[in-house]
């Protein structure tokens, strides 16, 4: 009964270890169930797992432990970010339409352009920080409206209420993608959002060492209805990913809150080197919606993105930078530093790219657990860039 009373810190510790799995031993870790199928004991009545694309023990722990997290009702475990994501799409049925933020991750910009069409379901692109022109472009077979706060890169924030509020007026469900925030940080289920996504590989695991979606609903209905295509189409967690990210989880608390003070720090230094065009980070207070970030969040994160004046200066950037990997993916314990026009966002148009602000100048740093001043040190150096390097060819 006290575990729901518990603040979220301690129940990302706790929550995976209160899951009631049969002949319990003692042990402070879930057993890893490697198990494709599971005798049945009785001709008629069949047990609570039969085959695990259905369900499994340990990833059954995993999607209990994030809907205690978030606060809903049912949690799904996926093979990817994109999965999770994908799924919650196929809630729609040919004919619908449905509202996109304009500045999304490139992996659901081309799954709704180039997938979701396919199958007769309309979209627009809209700038979801006006909730004037959110709500303008509603039309009559507008079935889902779909956030990314702070949005993936230039950290655009959406008014969640606000939002919700459109939505239900027009009886739309919500969608809101919380990779960046996490349950530690954002709680979306509470400011009246239907579906919660993450792409779990990134701070959820905290060790860029596996590939992983969670989705949580905010009602039993919509969580079986989330759970028959998740069964149906058989994108679901292994036992062994389940567990690992269940550890991963665990350290969260921890992970985040350094990783934000000292991207807030390194967010601080970049806005004030002369070099830099501009600094995206919603804990600064000049950052646009800092303070309606501020009013449904709780933290900043670790995720900031900064301006370069053109590709040639980002180039000579990467090339001098030491600490940080240059790669694909965020929120693992090292920094990271990635190229949105190359990586996150290839697969949108360029034309589309440069409409959000992702230009070819800018990068994204998603910063670890290293010492921020050796991080930096290591930008302040790596920002001598030799006039001649900065040159377009």
């Amino acid at each position: 009964m006290g575990f729901n009373k518990d603040q979220l810190e301690t129940k990302l510790i706790h929550a995976s270890s209160n899951v009631d799995i049969e002949q319990k031993t003692g042990a402070v870790n879930v057993p890893i169930y490697l198990s494709s199928t599971f005798h049945q004991e009785s001709f008629d009545h069949f047990g609570p797992f039969d085959y695990s694309r259905s369900g499994n023990p340990t990833r059954q722990a995993l999607e209990q432990t994030i809907a205690e997290l978030e606060g809903g009702v049912r949690g799904l475990a996926f093979a990817s970010g994109m999965a999770a994501i994908s799924s919650a799409f196929m809630l729609l049925s040919a004919g619908d339409h449905v509202l996109v933020s304009e500045d999304v991750y490139g992996g659901t910009y081309r799954f709704i352009t180039e997938v979701l069409t396919k199958y007769e379901i309309d979209h627009t692109f809209v700038n979801m920080t006006d909730l004037n022109e959110t709500a303008s472009a509603i039309q009559p077979n507008t079935k889902v409206i779909y956030m990314e706060t702070p949005s993936n890169p230039c950290l655009n924030i959406t008014d969640i209420e606000g939002v919700v509020k459109v939505a239900k007026a027009n009886h739309c469900l919500t969608f809101l993608d919380n990779t960046f925030m996490t349950p530690l940080y954002q709680k979306p289920l509470e400011l009246g959002v239907d579906i919660v996504l993450h792409s779990a590989t990134k701070f959820l695991s905290g060790h860029s060492d596996v590939i992983a979606g969670l989705a949580v609903t905010r009602n039993a209905e919509l969580g079986d209805e989330l759970a028959f295509i998740q069964n149906s189409f058989g994108s679901i967690l292994g036992a062994q990913d389940s567990y690992t990210l269940i550890q991963g989880i665990k350290t969260l608390g921890a992970r985040l809150k350094q990783s934000s003070e000292s991207a807030e720090k390194v967010a601080t230094y970049l806005h004030d080197h002369p070099l830099i065009e501009e600094v995206f980070y919603p804990g600064l207070t000049f950052h646009p919606g800092h303070s309606i970030h501020a009013r449904q969040s709780k933290g900043s994160g670790a995720v900031l993105s900064f301006r370069l004046p053109n590709k040639a200066a980002a180039k000579a950037f990467v090339e001098q930078i030491r600490l940080p990997i240059f790669a694909v993916s965020l929120g693992g314990v090292e920094s990271i530093l990635s190229y949105p026009a190359t990586m996150s966002h290839a697969a949108m148009p360029k034309q589309e790219r440069e409409k959000r602000g992702i230009t070819d100048g800018l990068l994204r740093l998603s910063v670890g657990l290293e010492h921020v001043e050796d991080l930096i040190a290591d930008l302040d150096q790596a920002l001598k860039i030799p006039h001649h390097q900065m040159e377009l060819v």
